[in-house]
């Protein structure tokens, strides 16, 4: 198995409307055959430490089968419509991977 761990950090400019518009994209992502599951949810408001990093605006999870999958997706159209859609947006964008 394979899961995706990306964090997002928009535009500040963005409006609430903006944000329900991303997190549509976000769902629609779910969608994409070769997704096993997904979820996405905001920065906690746990208490600040060192360790903790919580300054981004969205985290999105997938998990996918094994890598093939994972390589699949990112090359699959509908993934490459929400980049083109919502990329302008991007301040900045981490990926974190893990293999299980």
């Amino acid at each position: 198995m394979v899961r995706h761990n990306v964090y997002f950090w928009l535009d500040e400019s963005l409006s609430d409307d903006d944000k329900v518009a991303f997190e549509g994209g976000l769902g629609a992502l779910f969608e994409i055959d070769v997704v096993s599951t997904g979820s996405f949810g905001r920065a906690a408001e746990t208490p600040e430490r060192p360790v903790t990093h919580n300054s981004f605006d969205y985290a999105l999870v997938l998990e996918f089968e094994c890598v093939d999958q994972h390589n699949a997706y990112q090359i699959h159209p509908e993934h490459d419509v929400f980049v083109e859609k919502f990329g302008p947006w991007f301040r900045e964008v981490r990926v974190f991977d893990t293999q299980f």
